[in-house]
């Protein structure tokens, strides 16, 4: 696969998640929009991008034990007020609608969200489903350092940078055998019975 050399799109995620990802305890995430997204819905609108990490709405007791001592780590690695750092760049590998509680507890070893706040997210919005997006994730070489915008605040998902990140010297979060057998597993989990949501390009 052909890689960026630069990327200008962000999805907004919890700092802890990225962590998470980071260390291979994960390669799923799953979303429902934020109350500014488009539509009131989350939406697959780029297939690659970077990994914007947030400090906002994560808590310990939202998150499965195993899981909590990431959130401590994460905040701890917490940019200077008015500043954001990325750290790692994302492909989506496989994005798919999770609309049943029997597909959410499937996933419930995949994610680090509490079982609790898991079926949660799911009944908020019942007529929306849930979006789980299997992601294969890279390390930046040097951390990109930018000014944090007004417009890049609040509860929306995706945002445009105003200047595009270099992408130089990138790391694979997981072996290429070792995300193979993630991804397998959550294929397993849930099978072609889950909606498949396509990434516009």
């Amino acid at each position: 696969m052909i890689m960026a050399t630069a990327c200008h799109a962000a999805l907004k995620e919890w700092a802890v998640a990225i962590r998470a990802l980071d260390e291979g305890r994960q390669a799923l995430i799953i979303r429902k929009g934020g109350i500014r997204e488009e539509s009131n819905r989350f939406q697959v609108l780029h297939p690659e991008f970077l990994l914007f990490p947030s400090y906002e709405h994560q808590q310990a007791e939202l998150l499965r034990p195993e899981h909590a001592q990431g959130l401590t780590d994460a905040w701890e690695e917490a940019p200077t007020p008015g500043w954001l750092t990325f750290t790692h760049f994302a492909q989506t590998h496989r994005a798919f609608a999770v609309s049943e509680l029997e597909e959410l507890q499937a996933l419930a070893p995949h994610h680090i969200w509490s079982e609790e706040y898991a079926e949660k997210r799911l009944r908020w919005r019942p007529r929306q489903p849930l979006t789980a997006m299997v992601l294969r994730v890279y390390r930046l070489g040097t951390p990109a350092r930018v000014r944090m915008l007004p417009r890049y605040a609040g509860c929306k998902s995706w945002l445009e940078l105003e200047s595009p990140v270099v992408l130089g010297g990138m790391t694979a979060a997981l072996s290429d055998a070792a995300f193979a057998e993630r991804a397998d597993a959550i294929d397993r989990a849930i099978p072609i019975t889950a909606q498949a949501v396509a990434a516009s390009r």
